[in-house]
C-alpha cells in the first residue's frame, strides 16, 4: 500500500518533467504526505496537461459526505474494473501522482521501522492515480479528489509490504493519462510491479510517524542500517527448529 509520500520538488520543475502546464503555484518541500491532505497531480482534459491539486482519498461522485475519502487512499490494481468506488475512474478520469518517494514500514521488537523507496537515479516517480469530483450537498462546492493504485509488490519491497504503487515509465504517461483511451485490458496491462532495480530502499529515522513532521530530515538515511532481510536464525529460534 502507499500511505505516506514525498513531493519535494516545486510545480515549476513538475511541469517541466511531466510536460504540463502548472494550473497552481506549489512551492514543494513536502516530505510527509498524508492522507487527507492536499497534494499535487497531473491531469489532462481536452488534450490539455495540467499540474493541479486535489485532495488524497478519493470520495465518489455518488458519496454522501467527505470521510468516505480515509477509506480510499489506495486502490488495488486488480479490482479496478469491477469496483464500486474506483471503476468510473479508472474508465474515465486517470491521473499521475508525481512523487520523489513514499515510505513503507516494517515491524520489529520494539518498533515500526520507517524505510524511504525511491528512484536510484533520484528522478521523480510517476504513481498511476485515479480522481473524483464530488459535491458538497450542504455546500454546492466541487471537491476533488485521487487515489493511488497500487499493485503486488516486488522482490525489492516484498519483505516489507506485499503491495506497492505502481510506478507508470515515463513512456506510458500519455496512454494512462489520454480520457480518450478506453480499452480497459490495455490500461490494465501497464499496472504492475516496477522493476526492483529501478528503485532503491532505506531506513530513517521515525519522525515521519508523526504527520506533523515535514523537512528533509524525515528522508535523512540511517546510519548504519537495520537488515532488511528477515533474520532467518531468530525465526528458526522461535520456532523450535
Amino acid at each position: 500500500m502507499c500511505g505516506r509520500f514525498v513531493q519535494e520538488r516545486s510545480h515549476t520543475e513538475l511541469a517541466g518533467i511531466f510536460d504540463a502546464e502548472p494550473l497552481t503555484d506549489d512551492p514543494g518541500g513536502r516530505f510527509n504526505v498524508a492522507p487527507t491532505d492536499p497534494a499535487s497531480i497531473v491531469v489532462e482534459r481536452d488534450g490539455r496537461r495540467g499540474l493541479t491539486t486535489y485532495r488524497w482519498g478519493l470520495v465518489p461522485h455518488w458519496a454522501t459526505d467527505l470521510s468516505i475519502g480515509t477509506r480510499h487512499i489506495n486502490a488495488r490494481a486488480e479490482t479496478l474494473a469491477a469496483s464500486h468506488a474506483f471503476r468510473d475512474s479508472f474508465a474515465r478520469r486517470r491521473c499521475i501522482v508525481p512523487a520523489d518517494g513514499f515510505y513503507e514500514w516494517r515491524r520489529l521488537a520494539d518498533r515500526r521501522q520507517p524505510y524511504v523507496i525511491h528512484r536510484t537515479d533520484d528522478g521523480t516517480l510517476g504513481l498511476a492515480g485515479l480522481w473524483s469530483g464530488w459535491r458538497d450537498p450542504s455546500t454546492g462546492e466541487v471537491r476533488r479528489t485521487f487515489a493511488i493504485v497500487t499493485t503486488q509488490a516486488n522482490e525489492a519491497i516484498a519483505p516489507l509490504h506485499d503491495r506497492m504503487p505502481v510506478v507508470l515509465p515515463a513512456d506510458a504517461w500519455a496512454m494512462w493519462l489520454d480520457t480518450r483511451a478506453t480499452d480497459l485490458g490495455e490500461l490494465q496491462a501497464l499496472l504492475r510491479p516496477a522493476p526492483a532495480d529501478w528503485l532503491e530502499i532505506f531506513a530513517v529515522a521515525p519522525l515521519v510517524n508523526n504527520v506533523r513532521n515535514n523537512g528533509p530530515e524525515l528522508v535523512r538515511r540511517l546510519d548504519p542500517q537495520p537488515n532488511l532481510q528477515p533474520d532467518l536464525s531468530a525465526m528458526a529460534e522461535t520456532l523450535g527448529l
